[in-house]
């Protein structure tokens, strides 16, 4: 009978993930990841497997929760103001420690999903859940009026996922602030035309 564990796995996981988050796959050890956690190296690979195994539990984690934060923003208010909040966010968040470190998506984007085939189907599965939920709300907004372009919703909701990744490490170099916001400024005036 295996021993009952004696953490909040919930509570290791997400450590786990803010390291990986902050550091990448590659540059996070195993000795960071204890330190993170709390846990021995046979408690972490007991509950979690190994590095690789941990990693891809804690992104997932990470992918559900940036996807049902993204629903939300984006059922809020005129889909205009929701998408505007949402892009905003990415800049405003940008101040905050906790997520300066960019969108954990599209760091993997550039770190593994070159060359890493499960990382790469789960970063193209997070664009185009992106793309879904804007496409989705852009015919929302053109239905209610709040979207004034006459353009597919879904040839605007990839421009609006091209975009982001761009606003995410534009974020992560620490791009000014008022340089993002004429960026979104000009982004956002496609809604109009």
């Amino acid at each position: 009978m295996p021993r009952p564990l004696e953490f909040n796995p919930d509570a290791a996981l997400n450590s786990a993930m803010r390291v990986f988050w902050n550091k990448g796959f590659e540059a996070t050890s195993v000795v960071d990841l204890m330190q993170a956690t709390g846990l021995s190296k046979s408690s972490l690979y007991g509950a979690f497997g190994d590095k690789r195994e941990l990693f891809l539990t804690a992104y997932d984690a990470y992918r559900r929760d940036r996807a049902r934060e993204m629903e939300l923003t984006l059922k809020q208010g005129t889909a205009r103001e929701a998408i505007e909040v949402f892009f905003c966010k990415v800049i405003n968040d940008a101040t905050a420690v906790e997520f300066s470190n960019g969108c954990m998506s599209t760091n993997q984007a550039v770190e593994l999903a070159p060359h890493d085939p499960q990382v790469r189907n789960r970063v193209e599965t997070d664009f185009q859940l992106i793309e879904d939920a804007l496409a989705r709300c852009i015919e929302r907004g053109q239905k209610e009026e709040s979207i004034k372009s006459k353009v597919e919703a879904r040839k605007l909701a990839r421009l609006f996922v091209v975009a982001f990744p761009g606003l995410q490490v534009m974020v992560r170099a620490g791009a000014a602030k008022p340089r993002l916001a004429d960026a979104l400024e000009l982004l956002f005036a496609t809604l109009d035309h």
